[in-house]
């Protein structure tokens, strides 16, 4: 019995998937669990697999096509398994294979007393034949290989099939886009239209929802980073194992921090505010299209090694676009770091429903006043983007001053 491959929800906040790679290709046998495409997913990219065993019959869905989640993609069956009825309930035409299969209908047999049908001549009866699209009745192609090749403006008869009987596949049709679609002349086109991706849609959306209806204020200090750059040094002498950045001690600070001050460990939910005993850091990841936050949990309880490990290992897995839904999401709070950008201060977007995210700027030598003399003192600024209806001024205040506290004197993360 054929089966319908669904585009699935692969995340928690899915709406849409895009057809990243085909792992299986038409014809090949499936098994149950099989692995047949790669989708990418708002935040990841994810493995889709077979719901069913045979064959898979067609491919719906093109790589590179965006679908919505619950339409049909694919269809399983066995092979000599008539599909035409499965693939008009999603609105594909068959195929002449697929045509095939049906059983002809019998032509009515002359009764003896009937009236001959007059002879018409050859021209004539091929003049009032209705003239059907050659590329419609005479190529055999697989239903991916038609909608690719309308896609890309290829006309079929120009293509040769490899398939079985001669059919045209997904393979030839992009085979022969060289000869079938001539290349714009020079000079080229003044501008290139680039398709959005999924996770760059999901980053439009969720500034939508933050920026416009979460009323931001943002706190702006300075940071005196002299004695935690020489613990930094300290320890990454001590031994062979992952080295501490600045960054892994910061999120360590904040989640320190966040312990002291819950009311900044929160989620606004409309109607009541959700205030979380454990710290789950989120630190922000540039990828190639556009940012992504895997999340450290329970950062509060994590030694300084094992954040800097865990910190690297998902940072890995977000520009492999691997991370599972439980690595990017659930965070209590957010970090974005800029320093190795060369940037001294920037304003961070809240990331809903989290009411507040830490934007941290570079470390820099600077002369300042230091009891009453001019010295040469790394410093660093942070700035705090904090969601107005969970976080007040003073409270937000309260929470920098421990922070700075904390990185100005480091013994006290131990403390």
């Amino acid at each position: 019995m054929a089966t319908k491959v669904y585009m699935e929800a692969l995340s928690p906040t899915m709406e849409e998937g895009r057809i990243v790679k085909w792992l299986k290709q038409e014809a090949d046998p499936v098994m149950d669990g099989d692995v047949l495409a790669e989708v990418e997913t708002d935040k990841a990219i994810m493995e889709l697999q077979a719901r069913g065993e045979g064959a898979l019959r067609a491919v719906l869905a093109p790589e590179g096509s965006t679908v919505e989640v619950g339409s049909v993609i694919a269809v399983i069956a066995a092979k000599d398994e008539d599909i035409s009825d499965v693939l008009a309930t999603v609105g594909v035409p068959p195929s002449d294979e697929e045509r095939a299969v049906k059983p002809a209908r019998s032509q009515p047999k002359l009764e003896a007393d009937a009236v001959p049908v007059a002879e018409v001549p050859a021209d004539a009866a091929a003049e009032a034949a209705p003239k059907v699209p050659l590329q419609s009745e005479r190529v055999k192609a697989s239903p991916l290989a038609r909608r690719l090749a309308k896609e890309r403006k290829i006309d079929l008869r120009a293509v040769t099939g490899t398939g079985p009987s001669g059919r045209i596949t997904k393979r030839d049709v992009e085979a022969a886009v060289p000869g079938a679609r001539r290349a714009a002349a020079e000079p080229g086109p003044s501008y290139e239209d680039v398709p959005i991706t999924q996770i760059r849609k999901t980053i439009a959306r969720r500034l939508s929802e933050s920026i416009g209806p979460v009323p931001h204020f943002f706190l702006t200090c300075e940071i005196d980073m002299d004695r935690t750059a020489e613990a930094r040094a300290a320890l990454n002498a001590l031994d062979d194992g992952p080295r501490v950045s600045f960054n892994d001690i910061i999120i360590k600070v904040v989640a320190q921090a966040l312990r002291q001050h819950r009311e900044c460990n929160a989620w606004w939910q409309d109607e009541y505010i959700r205030y979380f005993n454990d710290v789950h850091i989120s630190i922000a990841v540039s990828v190639e299209e556009g940012l992504i936050t895997p999340v450290i949990r329970n950062a509060h309880r994590k030694s300084l090694r094992e954040i800097a490990a865990e910190g690297r290992e998902l940072a890995q897995l977000a520009r492999e676009r691997k991370l599972k839904p439980e690595e990017y999401s659930g965070g209590t709070f957010s970090i974005s770091n800029l320093g190795m950008f060369d940037i001294d201060r920037f304003t961070a977007v809240i990331n809903p429903p989290e009411a507040g995210i830490l934007a941290v700027g570079s470390i820099k030598e600077r002369p300042v006043a230091v009891d009453g003399e001019v010295q040469v003192r790394k410093r660093m600024q942070v700035t705090m983007s904090c969601d107005h209806r969970v976080i007040d001024g003073a409270t937000g205040s309260r929470f920098l001053q421990t922070v700075k506290q904390m990185l100005e004197y480091p013994l006290a993360i131990v403390w």
